[in-house]
């Protein structure tokens, strides 16, 4: 018997858990289409309020790196220093960045 969750496409959850901050990786789901997958997210991984944003983006469609290109592909460029903002500080009230 065919499993219903290799028919449905999966999906990838991301949850803010306040404003300002970043969405974080919280998990994986199988929906029919992005909306479900967004009702979904919401019952299985805010039932306690734990977030206020809720990405969903089908796995077919994150475009990622890879482990095997750590060498020239994420070396910094020194010779921009723009690229650096290190030339000014943070104010205290942004604690989070």
């Amino acid at each position: 018997m065919k499993d219903v969750r290799d028919e449905l496409p999966l999906f990838e959850v991301f949850i803010r858990a306040k404003n300002g901050l970043d969405h974080r990786h919280v998990g994986s789901l199988h929906a029919s289409d992005a909306e479900m997958a967004l009702t979904s997210a919401r019952d299985v991984y805010t039932r306690r309020s734990e977030g206020v944003s809720i990405w969903v983006v089908k796995s077919t469609d994150i475009t990622a790196s890879s482990p095997d290109d750590k060498g020239e592909f994420f070396d910094p460029n020194d010779d921009k220093m723009y690229r650096h903002p290190t030339f000014y500080n943070l104010p205290d009230e942004v604690g989070h960045m």
